[in-house]
């Protein structure tokens, strides 16, 4: 095989300790190895680094051991190349391996170059990404405790949810708010009556019938306040991350609004995308490349002339359920019913499932081409799906009477039964 990097290093990086392989290539074929031991405190990672450039090694890679290589690349960023593997590309054979030969080994595959970097963005969209990342985890929190809060009112006898398509709503609020005041079991019909605002006052009586005969007692009403306010503290938190994004984002504004023109594509959702691609799509090769990174392509696994899986990978945890609420979004919409045709066309062959996957892989492609060029949504075959119906009959006619002409230069047909 042919040697890519002369000089480079494989690092074996773990929380206390780095274990470092410079790999040097002369005239000869057999290459030279240093083996060093580093501490991962700061002063010990720029001895590293110090290092390096002592040995005139400016290659660096190492595989994404959860977070433990980022403080290592974060000193490294500015004097040294550094590649960041994905840990199945240089795992070593178990049963014939150790922190020194781990090194080794990753080092020996970079050099001849067999491993493929991750992709890393630049330090401004990795701290946007963190906001965004903490964001859906807490959207997801709150999710979990309205579920609580819900079930605790079932458990109570409280059927609301019945009645009311949202039990987090002012007026629903306010009647759950009297029911956790209440010492006893009865209640005032007057007062709930009261409590009810607009459409909700014309199912009052529903309303009063879904809590007759509920069944809470001090304890769960204590469990319920703690739930109640701790969905209170995630909202309030939501309000301070989101004016934080408004900050970070400020520099990719233009992006922004350019990926709002697709349709089903928020603020919110370009956000989240930018955040996880950034906006320099040279880090990826084509369209195909980001979609893989994204998993959001069919796998390739067959063997003796067998195809075993075409499932799509565990890739993109955080792109991947963004752009699927993106397309859900999509395929509802009547404004721009392209991606909604799309959709429906494949879900006729391959199942609900696939289609929604297949139509993410189509936003995704186009958001590449988008940030690439800087143009806005326009697919090539927008018109197919917007065209009016009289224009797509003229369209079709057309179409027949150039085939026809065809068909009679080429001498397969005469003007006879052209006629006929």
């Amino acid at each position: 095989m042919k040697v890519v990097y002369q000089t480079c290093c494989g690092v074996d990086v773990h929380k206390s300790f780095l274990v470092a392989t410079i790999i040097k290539t002369t005239s000869g074929v057999q290459p030279s190895y240093h083996k060093k031991r580093f501490s991962t405190f700061n002063h010990s990672i720029l001895e590293f680094k110090q290092w390096l450039l002592d040995h005139s090694c400016r290659d660096v890679c190492m595989e994404s051991t959860g977070k433990y290589w980022v403080p290592v690349f974060n000193l490294l960023e500015d004097d040294i190349n550094v590649t960041i593997a994905n840990p199945k590309w240089v795992k070593a054979v178990k049963g014939n391996k150790d922190d020194t030969k781990d090194s080794k080994w990753i080092g020996d595959l970079f050099r001849l170059g067999l491993v493929p970097g991750s992709y890393i963005p630049c330090k401004p969209i990795r701290i946007l990404r963190e906001f965004t990342r903490y964001r859906y985890k807490l959207i997801s929190c709150r999710s979990s405790e309205k579920n609580r809060f819900q079930n605790a009112l079932t458990v109570c006898n409280v059927a609301l949810d019945s009645v009311v398509s949202d039990i987090f709503g002012k007026s629903v609020t306010s009647v759950i708010d009297y029911l956790l005041e209440q010492s006893t079991d009865s209640i005032n019909h007057e007062e709930i009556s009261s409590r009810l605002l607009r459409s909700l006052k014309k199912k009052s009586e529903s309303v009063i019938e879904s809590i007759e005969g509920y069944q809470m007692t001090d304890a769960p009403k204590y469990r319920m306040r703690l739930v109640h306010a701790h969905m209170d503290y995630i909202t309030s938190t939501l309000a301070d991350i989101d004016s934080m994004i408004d900050s970070l984002v400020e520099p990719y504004e233009n992006a922004v609004l350019l990926l709002c023109t697709i349709p089903g594509v928020d603020r919110s959702s370009a956000i989240t995308i930018i955040s996880e691609i950034g906006t320099d799509m040279t880090q990826f090769s084509n369209s195909k490349r980001l979609c893989c990174w994204a998993g959001l392509t069919p796998g390739n696994h067959g063997s003796a002339g067998k195809k075993k899986s075409v499932r799509i990978t565990r890739a993109g945890v955080y792109l991947k359920p963004a752009l699927v609420q993106v397309v859900h979004a999509a395929v509802k919409s009547n404004k721009s019913p392209y991606y909604k045709a799309k959709y429906e066309r494949i879900m006729k062959r391959r199942g609900k499932k696939r289609a929604i996957i297949a139509v993410a892989r189509m936003i995704l492609t186009a958001i590449y081409h988008m940030l690439s060029t800087g143009e806005a949504w326009n697919p090539t075959d927008l018109y197919k799906i917007d065209m009016p119906e009289p224009l797509k009959n003229k369209q079709k006619e057309k179409a027949v009477k150039q085939a026809m002409k065809l068909l009679i230069a080429e001498g397969l047909i005469n003007e006879s039964q052209l006629a006929s």
